[in-house]
C-alpha cells in the first residue's frame, strides 16, 4: 500500500448489536506541537465514498441502526479525492432508508462552515452530538500547540450547532499542564469552558511525545500540578455534566435500545445526543429498536425514564 492510499478494510468496530464504527479516514497534516500522528500515521488520506456507503448498506442489512464516523482527523475528510467531503456523503448516508443514525467522531471546528450547517439541516438522521476538539480555552496555549483557531472562533462554532440543534450535546477534550501553561492560562480554560457549558469533557495532562515540538518545550510543568489542574477541570466537568442533564429531566426522548435487562425490568440505551439512559419497563423492549421514553431523574451520570 502506498502512503498516499487509504486501505481499505471491511473490518469495523461493532458494540453491541446496534452501532458499528466505520473509520473512513486516515493521518493528519496538521502538525500540533504536542502530536506524533502525522510523524507516525503520514498525511491524511480518504476512503472512497462508495465503498463507505456499500459497507453501510451492508451493516445495516446485518441490523445494525447507528454508524458511527472516524478517522484521524476527520474534518479533513475528502481533501485528497476530487469533489468529495462530508457535505457530500452525509446526504447519501443519510437516504440509505434503514439507517436510523449517523453520529461524528471527534471533529475540528474548521468544518463548521454555513455550508456543513446547510448539510446538517438536510442530513436529519446526523445526531445531535459533536465531539468539537478544543485542548485548552486559553488563547496563548492554542497558538503554542500550534492550533488553528481561536476561542472566540471555537464558540462561534458551538452557537451556529446550537441555532440548529437547541439540544445538541457539545463534548470535548482538554490538555492540563501544557509547557509553560501559567496559572492565569488555565484560569481562562476554566472560564471558557463554563462559557461553553459542555455537556461532557475529557480531560488529559500533557505527556510530552518524542519526535514532537513539545517535548523540546521550556517551562515543562510538574506532575503534582498536572494532577492538580487535572482535578480542579474534573470536578468543574462533572458540575456541568449535570447540569446539561438536567435539561431533560420531564422531557420526551427517543431512546436506542443497547443492552438487554440484566433483571426483568432495566434496559439501557442511548439518546441522539449521546446521553446514556436506563430506562424501567415492564415491557419487553427489543435491542436495536427506538422508543420514546419519559425521562424522570438523575442517577450518578446518567438518566433514567419509564417508557411512553
Amino acid at each position: 500500500m502506498k502512503v498516499d492510499e487509504f486501505e481499505e478494510l471491511t473490518i469495523s468496530t461493532m458494540n453491541e448489536h446496534t452501532r458499528v464504527y466505520l473509520k473512513i479516514q486516515e493521518g493528519c497534516n496538521n502538525y500540533c506541537s504536542y502530536c506524533i500522528i502525522p510523524y507516525v500515521r503520514g498525511n491524511i488520506r480518504s476512503r472512497y465514498q462508495e465503498n463507505i456507503l456499500e459497507e453501510t448498506k451492508r451493516l445495516v442489512n446485518q441490523g445494525f441502526k447507528e454508524i458511527v464516523l472516524t478517522g484521524i482527523h476527520l474534518a479533513s475528510y475528502g481533501k485528497d479525492l476530487e469533489n468529495i467531503s462530508l457535505n457530500t456523503l452525509l446526504p447519501k448516508l443519510n437516504n440509505i432508508e434503514l439507517l436510523k443514525r449517523i453520529r461524528l467522531g471527534s471533529i475540528e471546528p474548521v468544518i463548521i462552515t454555513d455550508d456543513f450547517i446547510s448539510t446538517l439541516k438536510n442530513s436529519p438522521k446526523v445526531c445531535e452530538h459533536f465531539h468539537l476538539s478544543l485542548q485548552s480555552g486559553s488563547n496563548s496555549v492554542l497558538k503554542r500547540m500550534n492550533r488553528k483557531y481561536t476561542t472566540n472562533e471555537y464558540l462561534a462554532c458551538v452557537n451556529k450547532l446550537r441555532k440548529v440543534y437547541p439540544d445538541v450535546a457539545i463534548t470535548t477534550d482538554i490538555i492540563v499542564g501544557f509547557p509553560g501553561e501559567t496559572e492565569q492560562e488555565f484560569e481562562e480554560t476554566l472560564n471558557f469552558v463554563k462559557e461553553v457549558g459542555f455537556a461532557k469533557i475529557h480531560v488529559f495532562p500533557f505527556s510530552a511525545r518524542e519526535g514532537t515540538v513539545a517535548f523540546k518545550m521550556n517551562e515543562q510543568i510538574a506532575s503534582t500540578i498536572k494532577n492538580e489542574r487535572v482535578n480542579i477541570l474534573s470536578n468543574l466537568e462533572k458540575t456541568l455534566r449535570i447540569n446539561y442533564l438536567k435539561n431533560f429531566i420531564d422531557k420526551n426522548l427517543d431512546v436506542l435500545i443497547e443492552k438487554s435487562p440484566n433483571n426483568e425490568t432495566n434496559y439501557i440505551g442511548y439518546t441522539t445526543n449521546y446521553i446514556k439512559v436506563k430506562i424501567y419497563s415492564s415491557n419487553n423492549l427489543v435491542e436495536g429498536n427506538i422508543y420514546n421514553i419519559n425521562i424522570t431523574n438523575i442517577d450518578k451520570d446518567i438518566l433514567t425514564g419509564i417508557i411512553k
